[in-house]
């Protein structure tokens, strides 16, 4: 049987310990997944799934439509997505600006903002009114 003990002195104390709390679950998970993989037969396994059905992995080489769907992903109404490679979740940057952007326009009570699009002198379609 095996006891952990936290000690807590002060704020410093406490940052610590918590840290030290992440630091163990994040390799205890770490642990978790790659047992999980190693207990199947070589053939069954896939290098990714979830530890204790809850906690994502995947430790197969991240491609780039990986990595753009689970870090910027329009079509996705999820703010966290499986990670990419490693234990743990990925934030979903396009929600996150989206929530964000819907959050500071409640706050201030405005409207929609409006997109800006850069575009090229040579565009026949855009009259340039400062010149």
């Amino acid at each position: 049987m095996v006891t952990l003990v936290l000690r807590f002195k002060g704020s410093m104390g406490t940052v610590r310990g918590i840290r030290r709390l992440v630091r163990l679950i994040a390799f205890g998970l770490v642990v978790g997944a790659i047992a999980t993989e190693l207990s199947k037969p070589q053939a069954e396994r896939t290098w990714h799934g979830r530890v204790l059905d809850m906690v994502p992995y995947d430790f197969r080489p991240p491609t780039w439509e990986r990595i753009r769907s689970a870090y910027w992903n329009p079509n996705s109404e999820r703010l966290f997505n499986d990670r990419v490679f490693g234990v743990g979740w990925a934030v979903n940057l396009h929600r996150a600006k989206t929530l964000m952007e819907e959050g500071f326009r409640q706050l201030m009570g405005t409207e929609a903002a409006v997109s800006i699009r850069m575009t090229s002198r040579s565009d026949p379609d855009v009259t340039n009114t400062t010149e």
